[in-house]
């Protein structure tokens, strides 16, 4: 390993995870959810952030559709 290093020689790259990085976002969810959420959280030891994130996701891959319907 050598003592120092030149890097001003270096040539710069995109970064090739950027696409892959989280977008912070808003949204407005009820206390339940979050609770919820937090809870399982607690249990499984992860970021109630993250498992919302991964709740999502796992929607999103499976194609998930919400089936609604209204009552007259």
């Amino acid at each position: 390993m050598k003592d120092e290093y030149d890097f001003s020689t270096m040539k710069s790259r995109k970064n090739p995870y950027a696409s892959k990085l989280k977008k912070p976002v808003t949204i407005r969810l009820s206390e339940d959810v979050i609770s919820y959420f937090k809870e399982m959280a607690e249990e499984s030891d992860i970021p109630y952030q993250s498992l919302i994130n991964l709740y999502l996701r796992d929607c999103a891959t499976k194609h998930r559709k919400l089936e609604m319907s209204w009552k007259k």
